[in-house]
């Protein structure tokens, strides 16, 4: 164990800090700086703030979450469903949703959340939702799947989490109604505790019993794709693969 710690944990801790100390004199001359300019603010050590990491020459964003909450939000928007149920996304998505629509947010870990109209948030697992077969019209899961089963966020190993949460998302789906899934895809491998990464075909056995409706994409390029070959996510090292569902 103690030679996988310094193999791997300890050059990324000596890189970070590394890496935040080269950026530190910047930070003490911008406050020299700053302290100087007339109409300054009192500056006290106790209360700085170092931000490091942030001067870049470009807004940095996480592309999966980009595209996938712009993607799964139009979708659900041309629909407007009276009630969509999204399973442990990203709040910020959540919550934008409720400006079209009522929404469940279903997690392990309830969202603590106060004076919000069309949202109600449900204590719940992906892996036994508290619905009925057949019952939601609406459903999204967007970058969760991949996590099921890993422990990360306090749920219980299993090896086949990502595949349950498919088959549990399938039995509350209403026939005709809409699930919009993503998680990362490209060649198959496990990162632990991290997230597992699903080849496109994976998904599509795990989902069988639905039938795709879109299959849409953001690459190792970091490029948006609408309907994009599956061929073209099959072999990318972490893309993701965003797939639109409907129940026959």
């Amino acid at each position: 164990m103690s030679k996988f710690y310094s193999r791997w944990k300890k050059p990324l801790i000596r890189s970070k800090i590394f890496s935040g100390l080269s950026k530190y004199p910047g930070y003490l001359w911008d406050m020299f700086e700053y302290s100087r300019m007339e109409g300054a603010e009192s500056i006290t050590m106790f209360n700085t703030y170092p931000c490091l990491f942030d001067k870049t020459s470009k807004t940095t964003v996480d592309s999966h979450y980009f595209y996938q909450d712009l993607w799964a939000f139009k979708k659900i928007n041309l629909f407007k469903p009276e009630l969509h149920v999204d399973v442990g996304s990203n709040v910020n998505f959540v919550g934008f949703l409720t400006a079209i629509t009522k929404v469940d947010f279903v997690d392990i870990r309830p969202l603590k959340v106060s004076n919000i109209s069309n949202l109600e948030c449900v204590k719940g697992s992906i892996l036994e939702m508290p619905y009925e077969d057949n019952l939601l019209q609406s459903i999204s899961c967007l970058h969760v799947a991949e996590h099921i089963g890993l422990g990360r966020y306090g749920d219980p190993l299993d090896p086949l989490g990502t595949k349950k949460t498919a088959a549990e998302l399938s039995r509350c789906l209403a026939k005709g109604g809409n699930l919009y899934f993503a998680l990362p895809v490209g060649r198959p491998r496990l990162c632990f505790n991290a997230h597992r990464i699903h080849s496109p075909g994976q998904i599509l056995d795990y989902f069988r019993d639905l039938k795709l409706v879109e299959l849409s994409g953001s690459t190792d390029q970091k490029e948006f794709v609408e309907n994009i070959d599956i061929a073209k996510l099959e072999n990318e090292k972490y893309a993701c693969g965003m797939f639109w569902f409907t129940k026959k």
